[in-house]
C-alpha cells in the first residue's frame, strides 16, 4: 500500500482555511505549507505506479488549491449557507464513507478516488491512496486494504499532532507541523507505510500459537514488531448544569470510556482488561465494547441507565477479552450515575444602575480529589457594549480580563484552599465604545459560567484498571501501562437571578 497524496487542513470557525501541510507522495517532500511554499525535489514512483494501474483513465493529483476546494466542497465546509450541491448532495449519487470521490475539471478531468479524511479539533487529515488493482469495475471498499491502511496512517497522524487533549495547543501543533516532514520519511519513507504486510504475501505470525499459523485477519493492516506495551486509558467525563434555583433541578451524568494502544507480536494475540469498583461503587450502564471483544458475560450488558437500578445489578469485575488492532481503540464505554457533582456552583447577577453586581462561589465535593491538572471558569457576557470598567475580586487563584471578549477567565489552577470553596465578588461597567460578542440565547441576565478542569488519577464512579489484572497472552512479557483520569464537558453553571434553558428530563448522551 502507497499513499499519493497527503494534506493537512487547517479549519477553524471563523477564520480563513488554509493547507497546514502537504506532500505529494509520490516519494519525497513537495512541499510544506506553514506561511509559505517552500518547494523540494519531488520524485515520481508512486505515481508512475498510478499511471501505469489506471492506463486512459488515469488522473493527476491537481493544484493545491484545487484539492482544497473539491475537499471542503464534498465535506459541506466550503459554503455554509448553500447546504445543496448537486454534484454532491444529488439522490443519483451514492457516497461511500470514509472513501471521498473529488471530480475533477479542466484538461485532465476525472475523479481521484479513494480520498480518505478525518477531521477533529481544528484540522482535517487527508490522503489519496494508491489502489493496486484496476480502476474499472471499482472494487468494494471492503476488499481495499489500502483503504483500512490509510485510515490507520491518518489516525496516527492526528495522534501526533494534536494528541489527547481536548483542547489543542496552538504552540505545540505548529511545532509538530514543523517536525512532520522527518517524521514522514521514518514511517512512511517512499510513500509506503512501514509495518504493513506485502502485498500479495501471506501473513505469517511471529509467535508461533497452538493453533499453528493463522491467516491474518482484514481488519488488522500489519504486524507489530518491537518491544511489548500495552497501554490502557480510562477517562470518565462529567456533564452538568447547575441553576441554582429550587424551581429548576440540576442536572448531571458521567460517562466513561476505555482506551487501548496495543503493541504485542503475533498476528492475534490475547489481551484480558478487568474494570473493578469500589465496595460502595454504583454499577456500570450502557456498557458498548468494541468488536475486537471475543466473549462477555451476558448480565454486563444488561445495565441500562432508562431501568430503575436495584440492588441486584452486576457490580463487576468487569472483565473484556479480545484480540487488538494495531492502532489505539476504544475498548469500551459506559455511564455510571453519582449522587452529587464534583464542583457545585452558585451564580448570581445583578443589574445596579450602570454597572452590573457579580457574585460566585464555587465548592469542591470532599469525595473529589483536590489536585487538578487545570481548572478554570469562564463567565462570557452577551449581547452589551464592551466591558469598560472592571472591579472584581477572587478569594483564590488569578482573573485575567478579556474586553475585547467581554470575558472574564478565572484561572483556579491546581488546588482548592483547604475550605474547598473559593468565591468571586465586584462589579462591572460595559461602557466600551463598541459592542461586544451577541448569543441569541443570552439576552438581558441569561448567563452563565462554563467550567474546565481535568483530575489526574481519579474517576468519580470509582472505576480503575489495576495493572496487575490486565492478562496478556504472548511470548513477550510486555510492559503494561494503565492511567485513568476525570474531565468537564459541557459544566455550566446559570446564573440563578435570570432565566435559563431547562430541560426535562435527564441528561441525554
Amino acid at each position: 500500500m502507497s499513499v499519493r497524496a497527503l494534506w493537512i487542513i487547517s479549519h477553524e470557525k471563523g477564520e480563513n482555511v488554509s493547507i497546514r501541510f502537504s506532500r505529494f507522495v509520490a516519494d519525497y517532500l513537495l512541499c510544506v505549507l506553514m506561511s509559505c511554499v517552500s518547494p523540494h525535489r519531488r520524485f515520481s514512483t508512486v505515481e508512475h505506479r498510478a499511471k501505469r494501474l489506471a492506463g486512459s483513465s488515469y488522473v493527476a493529483v491537481p493544484e493545491e488549491s484545487t484539492v482544497l476546494q473539491l475537499l471542503l466542497t464534498e465535506l459541506g465546509l466550503s459554503d455554509p449557507d448553500k447546504s445543496y450541491v448537486a454534484l454532491r448532495d444529488d439522490c443519483l449519487y451514492r457516497q461511500r464513507s470514509p472513501a471521498l470521490e473529488l471530480r475533477v475539471d479542466g484538461p485532465g478531468k476525472g475523479t481521484l478516488w479513494p480520498v480518505l479524511a478525518i477531521s477533529q479539533g481544528p484540522l482535517i487529515l487527508a490522503c489519496l491512496c494508491l489502489v493496486d488493482v484496476p480502476p474499472e469495475p471499482r472494487p468494494p471498499l471492503a476488499n481495499l486494504l489500502s483503504v483500512s491502511q490509510g485510515l490507520t496512517l491518518l489516525e496516527g497522524l492526528q495522534n501526533f499532532l494534536l494528541g489527547s487533549g481536548s483542547k489543542p495547543d496552538s504552540e505545540g501543533l505548529a511545532s509538530r507541523l514543523t517536525m512532520l516532514p522527518s517524521v514522514l520519511l521514518q514511517i512512511c519513507p517512499l510513500g509506503t507505510p512501514l509495518d504493513v504486510p506485502t502485498l500479495g504475501a501471506p501473513a505469517t505470525p511471529t509467535v508461533p500459537t497452538p493453533a499453528g499459523n493463522q491467516k491474518q485477519p482484514a481488519w488488522k493492516t500489519g504486524l507489530h514488531r518491537g518491544r511489548a506495551v500495552v497501554n490502557v486509558a480510562l477517562k470518565e467525563t462529567v456533564r452538568s448544569m447547575q441553576y441554582g434555583n429550587r424551581s429548576r433541578q440540576d442536572l448531571w451524568d458521567v460517562y466513561g470510556t476505555v482506551t487501548c494502544k496495543v503493541s504485542l507480536e503475533g498476528v492475534l494475540p490475547n489481551v484480558t482488561v478487568t474494570l473493578t469498583l469500589p465496595p460502595n461503587g454504583s454499577p456500570l450502564q450502557d456498557i458498548l465494547v468494541h468488536p475486537c471483544v471475543t466473549s462477555l458475560d451476558s448480565s454486563i450488558l444488561t445495565a441500562s441507565s432508562v431501568d430503575n437500578c436495584d440492588g441486584s445489578a452486576f457490580s463487576g469485575p468487569y472483565k473484556f477479552p479480545f484480540s487488538p488492532p494495531l492502532e489505539p481503540f476504544r475498548l469500551c464505554s459506559y455511564t455510571s450515575q453519582v449522587p452529587v457533582p464534583p464542583i457545585l456552583g452558585s451564580y448570581q447577577l445583578k443589574e445596579e444602575e450602570n454597572h452590573l453586581r457579580v457574585s460566585v462561589t464555587l465548592k469542591l465535593h470532599e469525595s473529589v480529589k483536590n489536585s487538578f491538572e487545570y481548572c478554570e471558569a469562564h463567565l462570557p457576557f452577551f449581547n452589551r457594549d464592551q466591558m469598560g470598567v472592571v472591579d472584581v475580586k477572587v478569594s483564590s487563584g488569578q482573573l485575567d480580563v478579556s474586553k475585547e471578549k467581554n470575558l472574564l477567565v478565572w484561572t483556579l489552577g491546581q488546588k482548592f484552599p483547604k475550605c474547598r470553596e473559593v468565591t468571586m465578588e465586584g462589579r462591572i461597567t460595559f461602557s466600551g465604545p463598541t459592542p461586544g460578542p451577541s448569543d441569541p440565547l443570552c439576552t438581558d441576565l441569561t448567563a452563565y459560567i462554563k467550567l474546565y478542569f481535568k483530575v489526574p488519577d481519579m474517576t468519580l464512579s470509582g472505576c480503575c484498571v489495576d495493572q496487575h489484572s490486565v492478562q496478556v497472552y504472548s511470548s513477550a512479557k510486555p510492559r503494561i501501562v494503565t492511567s485513568r483520569e476525570l474531565q468537564s464537558k459541557e459544566y455550566l453553571i446559570w446564573n440563578s437571578t435570570g432565566t435559563a434553558p431547562v430541560s426535562s428530563g435527564q441528561m441525554m448522551l
